[in-house]
């Protein structure tokens, strides 16, 4: 079975064409905010431009902006060539990869929010099993909360640094790495944000 996987939830656009789990092309990268632009290119240059039997989609949380990009690219490859859509979940993501060289103990994902705030979930030993629920903290409070020794993804490095103690282990969602999470329940192919939208209703800024 080929996969289409699409991976924007983060800094990283990450796009992986896998084969029975095999991966046969894969791109990778640092963009920053350039997902919009650069994301259906890199489709386009896949073999085959990208078709395959099924599309895997990351659903967040992480960029308000790159979450949705991904998933609109996904929907509407989907609806064009008649393919099932599979959401799976960023922070689980990067927990599964963790795993494979975690000494033991539970593995805490942190990716960066916005103002000043984390994502962050804990897992069990083998990246795979939640041990909370998703979560969105200020990095302060999560600093004081979280004494876990070795955290991993793109907020680890500034919790780190709040607390002054433990090991930072910088990990982006790789799409590659998705044949780790496939065998668990797929997700709807809808964002999950984390927090709150900034921008409130018209009509609740003039109750103000």
């Amino acid at each position: 079975m080929r996969i289409l996987v699409i991976d924007t939830a983060t800094q990283a656009m990450s796009v992986a064409l896998l084969d029975d789990g095999v991966p046969v092309a894969h791109f990778h990268d640092i963009v920053g905010r350039g997902h919009a632009e650069a994301l259906l290119p890199v489709i386009a240059a896949l073999p085959d431009g990208g078709r395959a039997d099924a599309i895997a989609i990351d659903v967040g949380p992480g960029s308000f902006t790159g979450v949705r990009i991904g998933i609109a690219a996904a929907r509407a490859l989907a609806l064009a060539w008649k393919l099932p859509l599979l959401g799976y979940g960023a922070l689980s993501l990067i927990a599964a990869r963790a795993a494979q060289d975690h000494a033991q103990g539970t593995i805490t994902v942190t990716i960066t929010g916005g103002h000043g705030e984390l994502f962050w979930q804990s897992f069990a030993p083998d990246g795979r099993q939640p041990l909370t629920d998703p979560a969105s903290t200020p990095i302060a409070t999560l600093a004081a909360q979280l004494d876990t020794a070795v955290l991993y993804g793109t907020g680890a490095e500034a919790l780190v640094t709040t607390r002054g103690h433990g090991t930072a282990v910088s990990l982006y969602p790789d799409a590659r790495d998705y044949p780790l999470i496939a065998a668990l329940p797929a997700l709807p192919p809808i964002p999950i944000y984390g927090r709150g939208a900034d921008a409130r209703p018209m009509d609740d800024m003039q109750r103000r």
